[in-house]
């Protein structure tokens, strides 16, 4: 099993970010980098369990449904944001209670895209 280890990503942060924006880049991008392959695993099983079949949808219906999963499934969502909070510290679950819902609305926003953009790491 490999280590986990959240990834530095440089230049994302300067002078004029705000709070939200600086956690945003600091915090949820590399945990959600970090935890790429569980996010697109849960996508898979998700669709799976549900019996989705997506191998015969266009790319843009395909991006259109992830959307759709992500706005609509309270549970899949939920689950999903476990994954990423779960590997906050003390001092940034503190921040992330006093902005819960913007932290929420980012790191949904960041993994619907990412799984948008990993669509052909689906096996279905």
């Amino acid at each position: 099993m490999k280590n986990k280890e959240r990834p530095i990503l440089a230049d994302l942060v300067n002078a004029g970010t705000l709070d939200i924006e600086k956690f945003q880049n600091e915090i949820i991008r590399p945990i959600i980098k970090m935890q790429h392959h569980l996010l697109v695993a849960s996508f898979q099983n998700y669709l799976q369990k549900r019996k989705i079949d997506f191998s015969n949808l266009t790319e843009q219906k395909k991006r259109s449904r992830i959307s759709s999963i992500y706005k609509t499934d309270n549970n899949f969502k939920n689950l999903t944001l476990g994954f990423i909070i779960g590997h906050f510290s003390l001092d940034e679950f503190a921040f992330y209670t006093a902005n819960i819902s913007e932290v929420h609305k980012r790191v949904l926003q960041i993994t619907t895209q990412r799984i948008k953009d990993s669509i052909l790491e689906l096996k279905l």
